[in-house]
Formats: C-alpha cells, structure tokens, sequence
C-alpha cells in the first residue's frame, strides 16, 4: 500500500473528527445557543448537506486541477472553516461554518479516494478505501470522544480549535508527503463521466449507502441525550461510550477491509442486516445502561464493516469515472448523514422519545438490505449474460472445425 495513501488516512481523521463530534456536544451547544437538541442536531445534517452538494460540485470544478494543489486547498480551507465555528458568535453563524467546511471536506474525500484507488490495483481498492475510512474511524476512538472531553471541561468551541489544530498538521502531511500526480495525457471529459448515472447500478449503490450509513447515524447523533436522559448515566459516560463506538468502527473497518475484495455482496448484506438487528435491540433496551454500551460498541463494528465495500462496489460499477465514483460515494453517505439525523429529530420532535431514533433507523437499513438483494440478482444477471456473449464465438468456432 503506497505511502500517500496512509498519509490521505491521517488526512480524514481530522475531517472526521469534525463531521461527528458533535454528536458529544449537542446538549452544550443547545444550551449556549439557545436552541432546541433537534435544532442543534441540524448542525449534524448541514454538515452532511455540505457533502451531499459539495462532493460532485467540487469534483466537476477540480477534474482538470492538480490532485495535490486541489488537496492542499482544501484542507486549507476546511481549517478556516473550523476557526470560524470556534468563534461563531450565533447558531446561524455556527450552521454556515459548517456548511462551508463540510463543502471542503466533501471535495478532500471526492479528490483523495480518486488518488488512492488509482495508486493500487483493482483487487486492493477495498483495503485501500479501508485505510482511508480507518482515519475515519480512528477520529471516532479518539477526536469524537476527546471533543466530548473538552466540551465538557473547557467548553465545546474548545472541540473547533483542536480540529483547527489537527488541519493543520494535515495540511503539513500534504504538503511534505503527498506526490505531485501528473494529469493524464487526455484530460476527463466531464460527459463522459456524467454517463455513469445512465447505469441503475450506480443508482442502487447510492440508495444502499445512504440508507446504511443513515440508519446507523439516525440513533447515533442522539447518542449523548440517550445515554444521559434514558439509559441515565452520567455525562462524563459519553465520551467513553462514543471511544467505544470508534474502536467498534476500527475494528469493522479493518475486518471489512480485508473481506469485502472477495465478498463484497456477502459483507453489504450481513454487515446491515447485523446493523438492523442491533438497532431494534438499541431500541427495546436503551432503558439500561449496560445493553447501551454493548451496543454502541457493537454498532459500531457493523456499521464501518460494510463502509469498504460501499466505497468498493461505487468504484467498480462506475469506474469510467473514477472522480465522481469518489464524489458520488461521499454524497450517498452523507444523505444517509442529513436524512438520518432529521428522522431522528423528527421522532423525538413528534414525542416518541430518544430510543425511538433506533427504530427509525432500522426501517432504513431494513430498507437498504432490499436494495442489496435488488443489485446482487442484477450483478447475476450480468454475469450470466456477458459470460454467454463471450462464450458464443468460441461455440461458433467449434461448430466450424466439427
């Protein structure tokens, strides 16, 4: 595995610390703010609405930009982008700084997965999206909790300057570390990338990621108020609980990339049917807090056991164009990421009660596991068509020599 691509890992744990540390400091912000936890839970989906339209807009402007130029811009702009959230001085305020710095974020993800599934071979893109995902999951065993750790003690703009710091230093790896790419001889033509979305395939893929990665992140962006309010345990519990959904993620991450090259159907359908069970069994036992814990953990090696062969399989359905394979992937996670939180919001908006967001999010993973079953028999289908389209000339051939 080429170095540049551990150095893109290292990248995405401060953008993921970023895009999921909230979910340790909605109840501070609500307060300091002056909002609703639902309200400030929108902060959770306007970071994913970010991604959503950043991720092919900033893929479309950057396909003829050097990668490393465009990489180093926008993590540069990403640590702006925390800043101004340090000192947003209102809710409207804190809510564009996080649109902004997930349009940047959006655009690393897009830009960066390209690099790395260009740097290895077609067998290896699992395990190299893993290594990129593990930033992600290393940012939740230590920058989400260490952000719920320092909002609890040094107040939660304190959470924006450490990522701030932590952009930085990733902007030094980029610099120093990430190799000059040289365009290709005939630049992309953005009609020709466009054609991926004629194929029902890539639109599968999106419906399945967002529906995963949804249902997971519609019961934990209320983790904190869950933890506290229903199962009742301390506040100083919820950094070690969301620590434990991190390491649960590494671990998923890890297994995932390792299987998903040689199963990838095997690891979407038992990574989210495992995900649905969990999420029911949040839900009828959120009263106790050991069965919360378990769970949280538990979840979270689900849920980031499938994320290699989501990213693997867009790449293999779209690979004509590698760019917006990438875009698309980090826009299709992050709907999941803007309409799970609003689900849950809306649940406990309508007097359902926290535990009611793992209900609501295993309807969408009970949802994604069909559109799975719906893209393997298409993916048989093919397989059996091309493999007797090109066994007809050799059976023609032996036709003529008899």
């Amino acid at each position: 595995m080429p170095l540049a691509v551990y150095v893109l890992g290292l990248s995405v744990f401060a953008l993921g610390t970023s895009e999921f540390m909230l979910s340790g400091l909605l109840p501070p912000i609500a307060d300091d703010l002056d909002v609703t936890i639902p309200q400030a839970g929108l902060l959770i989906s306007a970071f994913a609405i970010g991604m959503v339209v950043g991720a092919p807009l900033l893929a479309v402007a950057t396909l003829k930009l050097p990668r490393k130029t465009t990489l180093v811009a926008l993590i540069s702009l990403f640590g702006l982008g925390q800043v101004a959230g340090a000192l947003a001085p209102t809710y409207a305020v804190l809510f564009t700084s996080r649109v902004v710095s997930a349009l940047a974020c959006a655009g690393f993800w897009a830009v960066g997965a390209a690099v790395a599934i260009a740097m290895v071979p077609r067998t290896a893109r699992a395990r190299a999206m893993a290594v990129m995902i593990g930033g992600l999951s290393i940012a939740n065993v230590l920058g989400v909790p260490a952000g719920a750790f320092l909002g609890e003690h040094l107040g939660w703009r304190s959470a924006f300057w450490a990522v701030g710091l932590a952009s930085a230093l990733a902007l030094a790896g980029v610099v120093a570390l990430i190799p000059r790419i040289p365009l290709p001889e005939r630049p992309p033509r953005l009609r020709g990338e466009l054609a991926i979305y004629r194929d029902r395939q890539v639109w599968l893929s999106i419906g399945v990621t967002a529906l995963a990665a949804g249902g997971v992140f519609c019961a934990f962006s209320y983790l904190a108020p869950l933890l506290t309010d229903v199962a009742g345990l301390a506040d100083g519990w919820v950094p070690t609980v969301l620590a434990l959904f991190g390491l649960g993620a590494l671990i998923g991450t890890t297994i995932g990339g390792r299987v998903a090259d040689a199963h990838l159907f095997g690891v979407l359908l038992s990574g989210i049917t495992v995900s649905t069970v969990l999420l029911a069994v949040l839900a009828l036992t959120a009263s106790s807090p050991v069965a919360v814990v378990l769970l949280s953990f538990l979840l979270g090696v689900s849920a980031f056991y499938t994320a290699p062969a989501l990213n693997a399989r867009m790449f293999n359905v779209a690979g004509a164009a590698p760019t917006l394979a990438g875009a698309t992937t980090t826009a299709a996670f992050n709907l999941g990421n803007t309409g799970g939180p609003w689900l849950g919001g809306t649940v406990i908006d309508a007097g359902l009660g926290f535990a009611s967001t793992a209900w609501a999010g295993a309807a969408m993973t009970a949802v994604a596991i069909v559109l799975v079953v719906v893209s393997l028999k298409l993916h048989s289908r093919s397989r059996v068509v091309t493999g007797s389209v090109a066994a007809a000339p050799a059976a023609t051939e032996a036709l003529r020599r008899a």
